[in-house]
């Protein structure tokens, strides 16, 4: 009878990490009515995306240099997975959204590794 052939698991020197990504958003709400509706649809495909706000519109306090109000950070499973999302037909329709009540900068940015324990 044949039998399955498994792998072994490959050494932790040669295992790949995954380094998280991260959508900075950087604006200025014009229509705070209007972007709720951006609010909305992002927050579903962000969640289908497996990201999640970091930091999203709280308080916050500009020490150098010329910002606008508005800060939003997301964390994506890896930098790919942040391009992918940032993208996508459907985030991008949503986007227009955006684009129509804020004035905004947006970036992805590769994170760190997770310190050792």
């Amino acid at each position: 009878m044949p039998t399955e052939r498994r792998s072994s698991p490959p050494s932790p020197d040669v295992l790949e990490v995954s380094l998280p990504g991260y959508l900075i958003l950087h604006g200025e709400v014009t229509d705070p009515e209007g972007y709720e509706e951006y609010k909305e649809k992002a927050q579903v495909l962000l969640a289908e995306h497996g990201a999640r706000y970091l930091a999203r519109g709280g308080e916050a306090t500009p020490l150098e240099g010329e910002w606008l109000p508005r800060f939003v950070v997301v964390e994506f499973p890896s930098y790919e997975a942040a391009l992918a999302f940032y993208h996508s037909p459907e985030y991008q329709e949503v986007a227009e959204i955006r684009k129509r009540f804020s004035n905004s900068a947006v970036a992805i940015v590769e994170g760190l590794p997770a310190p050792a324990p």
